[in-house]
């Protein structure tokens, strides 16, 4: 076991399986020195644990609900990039993207996607830092409240 994993395991993370994709595409691909990942959904052994959007009000996913399945989102990721490298010691995470299925007057993203970063340095340490978006969107597949994908480079 590597650094990163042994980071996961302090944290009382272990990677998951690798979500199956829910439509036309792989979870993971590599281009060179670079590693994508197709957006990972914040599934628990293959269910999500919350739907809908976030905000709020009644009924609404809260934030801070959202920032774990963020959280969630970032592990799957991580599984995915496993998935296609050798050796996550050799990754270096550049770029991360959040969706947040979001209650029109929601305008808290950012914080709600700290739950990916944060993870991704936890995890990942220096090597974690990354360039971020965090988007507001009306809807994501199967009533998810979050999206996360991510962008790695792979050293030789």
């Amino acid at each position: 076991m590597g650094a990163v994993e042994d980071r996961l395991a302090a944290l009382g993370l272990t990677l998951p399986e690798v979500a199956a994709p829910v439509a036309a595409y792989v979870p993971a691909l590599v281009d060179g020195d670079h590693v994508y990942t197709s957006g990972q959904l914040p599934f628990v052994d293959g269910e999500l644990p919350a739907i809908g959007k976030v905000g709020h009000g009644e009924g609404q996913v809260d934030p801070d609900k959202a920032k774990e399945l963020a959280r969630q989102c970032a592990l799957n990721a991580i599984a995915a990039i496993a998935g296609v490298v050798d050796d996550l010691e050799k990754v270096r995470i550049v770029k991360v993207v959040g969706f947040v299925a979001s209650d029109p007057a929601f305008t808290g993203q950012p914080g709600v996607i700290n739950g990916a970063s944060e993870l991704l340095g936890e995890a990942f340490g220096e090597s974690g830092a990354h360039a971020r978006s965090a988007v507001g969107v009306a809807v994501l597949p199967l009533d998810s409240p979050v999206e996360v994908e991510v962008i790695a480079a792979v050293s030789a």
